[in-house]
C-alpha cells in the first residue's frame, strides 16, 4: 500500500505539467500534488461518490516549527518482523533506526521502518516508512495515525535529519476499506499535537 501511495506522488510531479491550465489546489507544492493525485481517477483511493464531490484535502497551515532536525541512530542486525494491518495482511518490516528531535521544547523519538519486500526492488530501496500517531489522532486526524515517506539518502553525513511533519499524509484506508495499511506501532505514539499535513477526512 505504501508503494503505491509514494509512487502516485512522484508520478505526479512529471505528470503535473503547463498542460493542465487548471490552478492545483495546496499552498505547497507537496500539497498540490497530493490534491492532484485524490482528484485523478487513475491513482485516486477515493471511492467514486467521494471522488465526485472532491473540493482537496484538508490541511493544517503550514507551520515551520513542525520541520525538525533529528538526529538519527542506526538499528544494528534488527530482525524482521511481521507488521500488523487493518486487514490483517502481515507484511514483513524491520526497524531500521531512531529519530530523536525536539518539538516544543520537549524531546520525542521516532522508530523509523524499512519494508522487507521494497528492498527487493531497485526504485524502492532506499525508501523508508515513518508512521506516528499524536494527541490529534481520532480528533482532528486519522485515528489510526498518518505516514511520511523517507529515504536512506535523506540521511545527511553528520547523521541529522531533517523531519517535515508538514508533509505526514493519511493512509489509504483512511479513505477506503479496500486497501491494506499498516497500523502504527505503540511505540510511535507522540504525547504531543502535530497540528501539520493532513486532517481526517470529512466524506
Amino acid at each position: 500500500m505504501r508503494n503505491i501511495a509514494f509512487t502516485f506522488i512522484l508520478g505526479l510531479l512529471i505528470s503535473c505539467n503547463s498542460n493542465d491550465k487548471r490552478p492545483l489546489m495546496g499552498e505547497t507544492e507537496y500539497q498540490q500534488i497530493l490534491n492532484a493525485s485524490f482528484k485523478d481517477a487513475t491513482t485516486s483511493p477515493l471511492k467514486k461518490k467521494d471522488l465526485k464531490n472532491f473540493k482537496g484535502l484538508d490541511f493544517f497551515p503550514v507551520d515551520s516549527s513542525f520541520i525538525v532536525l533529528s538526529t538519527f541512530t542506526k538499528i544494528e542486525n534488527s530482525p524482521i518482523f511481521k507488521m500488523p494491518t487493518n486487514t490483517g495482511r502481515e507484511p514483513f518490516y524491520k526497524e531500521y533506526g531512531l529519530l530523536n528531535f525536539i518539538i516544543k521544547g520537549k524531546d520525542f523519538e521516532l522508530t523509523l521502518y524499512q519494508d522487507q519486500d521494497e528492498t527487493l526492488d531497485e526504485k524502492y530501496k532506499d525508501d523508508l516508512f515513518l508512521p506516528f500517531t499524536d494527541k490529534t489522532s481520532g480528533n482532528e486526524t486519522y485515528g489510526a495515525g498518518r505516514y511520511i515517506n523517507l529515504k536512506t539518502t535523506d540521511i545527511n553525513p553528520d547523521g541529522t535529519f531533517i523531519l517535515n511533519f508538514n508533509n505526514s499524509y493519511n493512509p489509504y484506508c483512511a479513505y477506503n476499506e479496500k486497501f491494506s495499511c499498516p497500523l502504527t506501532p505503540r511505540k510511535n505514539h507522540l504525547d504531543v499535537e502535530i497540528k501539520a499535513g493532513v486532517k481526517s477526512f470529512k466524506k
